[in-house]
């Protein structure tokens, strides 16, 4: 599954937890923000109600959530087909109806709060602001909306503004709609401009910048915050998310032990378990993982913390017990997307392959993103009925279409790109996105994609350093293990492609419909040449 941090758990501020004496307080207060109202004047008002309204303004904002999401997944679908026939001339004009996947964690490792969680909507504060934590826990399109009410009424409220712009980047994460991406930008810009240099405001951007795989934006943003408040918990969470996924391990590492020093809580833990799970830690990682299941406090928390349970039992072949997190995740938010997403795969490689497709149509039916659309698209290829093929050409055209949409939109998807065409697409394109990327960043992810497309392409002598690279931290990963021993093979090197294809099938023989099968069927061929 795709790598799972750059997806950043929504901040949490427990209004009765006492605050360090050198950390600034961040949220006004209600007398003051009161107050306002008659110094802002009328240029501004209507400058704060267009950004207000944006939400449905902007792009293809539809009056209701269900509805917006079904447009845009429609889009993506005539998208695809445009693309087969005319791509260029339909993108120009669909590009707002990008379903953004963040790859660390849009589908296998989502921040908590998705906008079904419990909560009161309506629980604003005196002023009538909401506070980051507070608007997480709660409806979104609620919260987003008493948000937009509030600023229409006091347009100098800092605090709520980079709140707004907080919620518009989670909006954009939960529902695929990078028209909240500007929205968010502008809100967050409009808080420092009213008190430059605020910590939330610049965590804010921190957590934009990472959304839009900008990882070394991410990191400057939440450095600047950090400075004007260390104890700032989504500036101490994107900055990990950030060294991750620039593939500063030891920096990271460095930085997750800070945050679980100065806010120990479930977004520091979840980050401190997959930094050790990147080390191959997985012991360490579990117990984390279990620690914040035991802090998780809302239906929010508990379904993201039970679905990076899932994943890590997952990613250890350990069918059972992921289904079993998976199952406590879905009962705390029945429609927690990272949950039916990992459920679907355990149930397709504990066998269940009906139950797997099943669950995986009805996941890219809401939202159609690469990493559930290639599952499907393989499990329907695994499975090899009538039709089965031209339906997972179907699957693949949408992660085209995706693709083309992203860069349209500017955002950065060579990463995901590369994973994808490399087996199901264009391998030069599969090549050059992944080269792109690595210039960008040096992480385990981008190694493996960049020695398989190398791989695909033909170029093994040249693949298998960066096959090396992915596994050199100890991360256990069989679909690194199986990249790095086709690679050795493909080399000439059989006993280390042994070694390796056993490795990857003996941790996780499940990894993949068609990886796995391509793994067994080579490492057969292997031992007949022994």
């Amino acid at each position: 599954m795709p790598p799972r941090t750059t997806d950043s758990a929504p901040e949490r501020r427990d209004d009765d937890r006492p605050r360090p004496d050198h950390e600034p307080a961040v949220e006004p207060d209600a007398d003051a923000v009161a107050g306002r109202a008659g110094e802002a004047g009328e240029a501004q008002a209507d400058e704060a109600q267009a950004d207000a309204e944006g939400a449905r303004t902007e792009g293809c904002g539809a009056p209701s959530a269900g509805e917006d999401v079904d447009q845009r997944v429609a889009a993506m679908r005539r998208t695809a087909d445009g693309a087969r026939r005319w791509r260029a001339a339909h993108l120009a004009g669909c590009a707002a109806l990008l379903a953004v996947a963040l790859t660390g964690g849009a589908i296998a490792f989502g921040g908590a709060g998705n906008g079904r969680a419990g909560g009161d909507a309506a629980a604003v504060s005196a002023a009538g602001a909401l506070s980051p934590g507070a608007l997480a826990r709660g409806d979104l399109d609620s919260g987003i909306a008493s948000l937009q009410k509030h600023l229409r009424a006091q347009p100098k409220d800092f605090g709520s503004w980079a709140t707004l712009g907080i919620a518009y980047v989670e909006q954009a994460r939960t529902k695929g709609d990078p028209s909240r991406y500007p929205q968010a930008e502008r809100a967050l810009k409009r808080s420092l401009g009213l008190k430059p240099g605020n910590d939330p405001a610049l965590a804010g951007q921190g957590a934009l910048a990472a959304a839009r795989h900008d990882f070394p934006g991410a990191l400057k943003y939440a450095d600047r915050a950090l400075k004007q408040n260390p104890y700032n918990e989504r500036a101490l969470c994107t900055r990990i998310d950030a060294l991750v996924e620039l593939g500063r391990y030891d920096e990271a590492e460095q930085a997750a032990d800070t945050a679980d020093d100065r806010r120990p809580g479930v977004p520091v833990f979840t980050r401190y378990a997959y930094v050790r799970e990147l080390r191959g830690d997985v012991r360490t990682a579990r117990e984390v993982l279990d620690r914040a299941l035991d802090a998780a406090d809302s239906p929010a928390d508990i379904a993201y913390v039970a679905t990076s349970l899932g994943q890590l039992a997952w990613n250890q072949g350990d069918y059972k017990a992921a289904r079993d997190h998976y199952a406590r995740a879905l009962a705390a938010d029945d429609a927690y997307l990272p949950a039916l997403e990992g459920r679907a795969r355990a149930e397709a490689a504990d066998g269940d392959r009906a139950a797997a497709v099943k669950g995986l149509e009805q996941v890219v039916a809401r939202f159609p993103l690469p990493g559930p659309l290639v599952a499907l698209g393989e499990l329907y290829e695994d499975r090899g009925a009538d039709g089965d093929r031209a339906k997972a050409g179907d699957q693949y055209a949408l992660v085209d279409a995706w693709t083309a949409l992203a860069r349209a939109g500017g955002v950065n998807a060579d990463l995901d790109s590369a994973m994808a065409a490399a087996d199901h697409g264009d391998r030069k394109e599969a090549l050059r996105a992944a080269r792109a990327e690595w210039d960008r960043r040096h992480s385990v992810h981008t190694a493996d994609a960049l020695a398989w497309a190398l791989h695909v392409n033909g170029r093994d002598e040249e693949a298998l350093p960066y096959a090396r690279r992915a596994t050199a931290t100890g991360y256990r990963n069989a679909a690194f293990l199986f990249h790095r021993g086709i690679i050795e093979r493909a080399t000439g090197d059989e006993r280390e492609a042994r070694d390796h294809l056993k490795a990857a099938l003996d941790l996780n023989p499940g990894f993949s419909p068609l990886g796995a099968r391509e793994a067994r069927t080579a490492l057969k061929d292997l031992e007949k040449n022994r």
